[in-house]
């Protein structure tokens, strides 16, 4: 499933010329345990690295690019970039506007995350690997970590598969956080309100609770945040 993970700019660095807009910072901070309890690691981003530069958007909306990276590369700290905001786009101009003021501080990383990437603990996830890093989104609420999936743009039938992989309570739990932007204990919480109200379960119970599960979130996800 295609996940974003937010993080205030670090050290961001704006140079102005040219009718340029230079800036760099960390999209992502190795080691530590975000507000869903996962931990990415060194390394993790490694191999997707060698597919190329990703993207840059803002807000994650993939209408219309706003700029390039020119550096991307993992260092002791983190995932490090450094980009360059289109000239005479008026949307870059905006976003370069507010980065100076300092009311856009916040990097997103977004792309897919899958079974094998990651080792379950009872803490959280730890990241060995993120499998494919698509975008990196100039974004204006930045936190800790907020992971989502883009109901929008990711096509159904891959929600749909996301959803047939799912073969423990921990990895519906998961599902919840990463596709509905819930807390960790909001994730439990709905879970656990799902099993109360579930008398008699089978495999076919299950499976209509998973999809009854997809339906809160293609609803919710619908929903002015």
């Amino acid at each position: 499933m295609m996940i974003k993970k937010t993080l205030p700019l670090s050290a961001v660095k704006l140079e102005l010329a040219e009718d340029k807009g230079f800036f760099s910072g960390y999209a992502s901070v190795f080691s530590g345990v975000d507000s869903y309890g996962d931990t990415i690691e060194k390394g993790a981003f490694a191999d997707t690295l060698k597919s190329g530069m990703p993207k840059m958007f803002f807000n994650h909306n993939w209408d219309m690019p706003i700029g390039k990276y020119t550096i991307i590369k993992e260092d002791e700290v983190g995932l490090f970039v450094e980009g360059e905001l289109t000239p005479n786009l008026q949307i870059a101009s905006d976003v370069r506007a507010a980065m100076k003021h300092g009311t856009l501080d916040g990097l997103s990383i977004g792309g897919y995350l899958r079974k094998g990437d990651y080792t379950d603990t009872d803490e959280g996830r730890i990241v060995h690997r993120w499998s494919s890093l698509m975008e990196i989104s100039p974004v204006a609420f930045p936190a800790d970590s907020a992971a989502r999936i883009d109901l929008a743009s990711v096509k159904s039938e891959s929600f749909e598969a996301a959803i047939a992989e799912l073969k423990t309570i921990r990895d519906i739990e998961y599902f919840l956080r990463d596709a509905g932007n819930f807390s960790k204990g909001a994730a439990q919480s709905l879970v656990a309100r799902f099993k109360s109200i579930t008398v008699q379960r089978d495999a076919d119970a299950d499976v209509d609770e998973m999809k009854a599960m997809a339906s809160l979130l293609d609803r919710l996800g619908k929903l002015p945040l």
